[in-house]
């Protein structure tokens, strides 16, 4: 039978633990959300997706060294899919049980469609590039850009200003070469519904294998056909190596080469190839250039966890900090609705219907525009040139046109 000295002795003991908090080795279990990348660290677009990954990495530490939000941290996981659906599928089934696993970064649209199945099945949410489908088909996928599409019919505007400016009259003719895949032919998948509404002549698109080395062959058939600007997709430094063969070929003096938003980097191809680059344009919608080695929070983060020069930085580490960026402000919605113990892929899901017209990136991206009737990051892009071996803004932030709307997806 216990004594009241024993007694005493228990209840001081509980006393002290609840006004001392828990003793060694009996710390309260941490609160971490998980944000799952499927990246390419060695594979094909490595050049610019690293850079990206890296963004995301460094914004969760920056946030975690912050003290997170309501006690919860955030852990990245970043695996290398060479960019190969394979590897990516098997890496998701690796991680997908993964407890509070919100969101699932998808690296290619491939890659998006194969795995959405399993996105639907374990109620997550994912990110994907910038497929004008996903717009056209709400569902569980984000388009982390803007559509590119969308992205292109903003160029188309450029171009009719660049030509009136000129002084030119008719009708200018637009050509576009790109990689032989779905990502390639996307641009006029209401594109060319848009050319033919503000009276812009498309060519047939030139579509090559990637990894070629040499672009000769397609260049000179978008010549041939009369065009006055060639859109280039891809990503550095396969826009760089394209106008590079067509500065040699000697078209950059008579057609304006353009790029998307994984075109020639200050840190990759401008660095490389100046001259051949000198006075290409790039349409983006996150900062890139100078614009992205002045920008206070990215050259802070940069320098601190990379602890590089910002001249070594590549510019797509700016997208990589928006994903991060955009995961973090759901969070705290979710958060905030339900608390931690209820934070899930479906609050996930909810959270981000509710980031539209918020300024979430300082001035990274434009305005987010995800809602319930949006799957676009954005609706804004910005145009830059390459000019004496830097890449410089050219615009402000402008609202792409809508050309998703115009094509009929099946």
């Amino acid at each position: 039978m216990m004594t009241k000295k024993g007694l005493a002795l228990i209840l001081g003991v509980l006393m002290l633990a609840l006004v001392a908090g828990p003793l060694p080795g009996y710390a309260e279990e941490a609160k971490e959300a998980y944000y799952l990348s499927l990246s390419d660290f060695t594979g094909p677009i490595a050049g610019l997706a690293l850079a990206g990954s890296q963004g995301e990495e460094d914004y969760f530490k920056y946030f975690n060294d912050q003290g997170g939000y309501k006690g919860v941290t955030v852990k990245y996981i970043g695996v290398d899919t060479r960019y190969d659906v394979a590897r990516a599928l098997s890496a998701y089934k690796r991680y997908r049980k993964t407890p509070h696993l919100l969101l699932v970064n998808t690296i290619s649209t491939g890659l998006g469609k194969a795995i959405y199945p399993l996105i639907v099945r374990d109620k997550l949410i994912n990110l994907t590039p910038g497929d004008g489908e996903f717009q056209a088909k709400l569902s569980r996928t984000f388009i982390y850009s803007t559509p590119y599409q969308d992205g292109f019919a903003a160029t188309l505007d450029w171009v009719l200003e660049d030509w009136k400016k000129k002084g030119k009259s008719g009708a200018p003719v637009v050509g576009l070469i790109s990689w032989d895949n779905p990502y390639g032919r996307e641009p006029y998948r209401g594109g060319k519904e848009y050319a033919e509404k503000i009276g812009i002549k498309l060519l047939d698109p030139e579509l090559f294998p990637p990894g070629s080395l040499k672009h000769d062959v397609w260049l000179n058939r978008l010549a041939k056909n009369g065009a006055n600007y060639v859109y280039v997709g891809g990503v550095d430094p396969t826009q760089t190596n394209v106008i590079r063969d067509a500065y040699a070929l000697g078209l950059t003096k008579d057609i304006q080469f353009m790029t998307d938003y994984w075109g020639p980097d200050m840190g990759v191809g401008v660095k490389d190839h100046p001259k051949e680059l000198e006075g290409s344009i790039i349409v983006n919608c996150f900062i890139r250039g100078t614009d992205a080695r002045s920008h206070p929070l990215g050259t802070k983060l940069w320098q601190q966890y990379r602890k590089k020069s910002v001249d070594e930085m590549v510019s797509a580490y700016y997208i990589g900090l928006s994903h991060a960026m955009h995961y973090v402000a759901g969070m705290k919605i979710a958060l905030d609705a339900g608390g931690f113990e209820k934070l899930d892929g479906d609050a996930m899901y909810q959270a981000y219907q509710q980031l539209h017209g918020k300024e979430l990136t300082q001035g990274i991206t434009g305005k987010t525009d995800y809602s319930p009737t949006s799957r676009r990051m954005s609706r804004y892009v910005k145009f830059y040139q390459v000019t004496g071996g830097k890449v410089v803004p050219v615009t402000d932030w402008r609202m792409a046109p809508d050309a998703v709307s115009l094509h009929k997806f099946e």
